[in-house]
This record gives structure tokens, C-alpha cells and sequence, in this order.
């Protein structure tokens, strides 16, 4: 009687494990590219300063980050919008998969790779009405290829992080926000 369950529950477990790889496309990371990204998108190419990269504003992708708490992933038409002049010299194939999202109407599912805790909020808008770069929280960003993972600036934003930040006096000696626990907590 065990050998007949120890089989059943074996092909059941592949019978799932079949199913799962079916709908999620396949072997893990295939089609995908670091850090699981769908597209490689090297921050460094579009917002960096050196020769051959594009020097875009942070806020011409995050839109949104000046005016909500989110800061916003562009439509695929923004990607495809420059990418129909800008053939990607430099990565071809990455291209090819934007033109392939406007094609198929989809949005491009990027992976997220900045969150803070979901019993937090940080108003993206706030911030930039305070003056702080994206660079102070993100990082360099503007220098870094293909972003798999946070930046160590941000540290995954611990609440320590955050509050001595928050603490930091401005020039006239004030500290710049206030660390009441119901600004950030919700």
C-alpha cells in the first residue's frame, strides 16, 4: 500500500513540475536576461555621460517620480519610441524584443528591484521636491550595466538608513525631514 502512495505522490509531483515548467515558459532564465530582466537594459548606455552613451535624464523613463509615490516604467512605445532611430548597435537581439512587445501590444514585465517593506511608503515626489538626487537613494545607476540587484548605497533601505538620512541637517543647521513614525508608516 506505501509503494502505491511513494508512486502516486511521485507522479504527481511531476505531473506539477511538468505543468510549471509549461507555464512558465520553460527552463528557468531562458528568454530572460540578468537578473532575470526580460530585456537587458544597461542603465549605463541610456543614463550615463561618456562617450557613446545617451546621458537621458533619469525622469525621461520614471516619469512619474516627480508627481507620485511611485517613479513609473515607461510604456514600450517611450523604448520603441527612440529605439525606431537607434537600432541598438550595441545589442541587437535586446531590440528585437522591445519591437516584439510593441507587436504584441504586451508591456514589458520587468522585474522590481527597489521595494520597501509594503508597511512603508516612500513618496518618490516628496523626495525630488526636496531636492535629493535619484543617485542618493539608487546609486550611481548612471554607471552600473544591467541592474540584477539593489545598489549597496541603498543599503534595502533599513529604517536606519533611512532615518539618519532624514536627520541630516540642512545648511541652516535644521534637520531636513521629519522622523515621526507616521511619516513613513502606514
Amino acid at each position: 500500500m506505501k509503494k502505491n502512495w511513494l508512486i502516486g505522490g511521485l507522479a504527481g509531483v511531476l505531473a506539477l513540475a511538468g505543468v510549471g515548467l509549461v507555464q512558465g515558459g520553460g527552463a528557468e532564465g531562458e528568454g530572460e536576461a540578468a537578473g532575470g530582466q526580460p530585456i537587458a537594459f544597461p542603465h549605463n548606455l541610456h543614463a550615463g555621460s561618456e562617450e557613446g552613451q545617451a546621458n537621458m535624464n533619469c525622469m525621461f523613463c520614471h516619469f512619474s517620480a516627480e508627481r507620485s509615490v511611485d517613479a513609473g516604467i515607461p510604456p514600450v512605445s517611450t523604448c520603441w519610441g527612440c529605439h525606431q532611430v537607434i537600432t541598438g548597435r550595441n545589442a541587437p537581439a535586446e531590440v528585437a524584443k522591445i519591437e516584439e512587445y510593441v507587436e504584441s501590444g504586451e508591456p514589458i514585465p520587468w522585474v522590481r528591484i527597489y521595494k520597501i517593506s509594503d508597511h512603508a511608503h516612500f513618496p518618490h515626489m516628496r523626495h525630488i521636491a526636496a531636492g535629493l538626487q535619484c543617485q542618493q537613494c539608487h546609486g550611481e545607476v548612471q554607471t552600473m550595466g544591467v541592474l540584477t540587484e539593489r545598489s549597496p548605497v541603498w543599503g534595502g533601505a533599513n529604517m536606519g538608513w533611512c532615518i539618519d538620512c532624514h536627520r541630516q541637517p540642512n545648511e541652516q543647521g535644521v534637520q531636513q525631514a521629519s522622523t515621526d513614525c507616521a511619516v513613513c508608516h502606514y
